[in-house]
């Protein structure tokens, strides 16, 4: 008797916690194969820093990093109509009261935002935005563990300290000329 009502309650439990709500990280899966598009998961290996040279904020701001996954629409005269209605996408996710925007610059429909998801001490991700209509647009989400906006400060300055392994970012460079 408990199997026949205990299945139909786990199934309706699962139906219930499966969430349909547009999400940057459904975005991202259901757009990496699309052929206007550019996919790329970047780890904090890039940066290829003297872990010994940094201060001991740098260091837990590193530690704090987890990956970037990057996602670059790339316009062109073909795919305008695509382009547009892609960033309105982007832009729609977006608005979700989960992004919190830092600051946004740019006029029109062209610019940049950044925005982050969680609390302000304790930033689960950081997402960048940028588009431009001749050239289409990239989302970047950088996750990590507790992250905060010192230590996003202390990252950028590790970012300034680093040597960057071009290889892992040659797709972007055809999107950025």
């Amino acid at each position: 008797m408990k199997l026949r009502y205990g299945i139909p309650a786990l199934l309706a439990l699962f139906l219930v916690s499966c969430n349909n709500e547009p999400s940057l990280q459904k975005y991202f899966v259901e757009h990496s194969e699309d052929k206007n598009f550019i996919a790329l998961d970047v780890s904090s290996e890039i940066l290829n820093v003297d872990k010994a040279k940094l201060s001991v904020a740098q260091t837990e701001a590193l530690q704090s990093f987890d990956k970037m996954n990057i996602l670059a629409f790339n316009a062109n005269a073909t795919n305008k109509a695509e382009f547009e209605a892609e960033r309105a996408k982007v832009n729609a996710i977006l608005k979700d009261k989960k992004y919190q925007q830092l600051m946004k610059f740019g006029s029109g429909k062209e610019g940049a935002s950044v925005s982050f998801v969680g609390t302000d001490e304790h930033i689960e991700e950081f997402i960048f935005f940028a588009n431009k209509n001749e050239n289409g647009f990239a989302v970047v989400r950088v996750t990590g563990d507790d992250m905060n906006p010192a230590g996003v400060m202390n990252m950028i300055s590790v970012l300034q300290q680093s040597n960057i392994d071009m290889a892992q970012l040659k797709p972007l460079q055809q999107l950025m000329k």
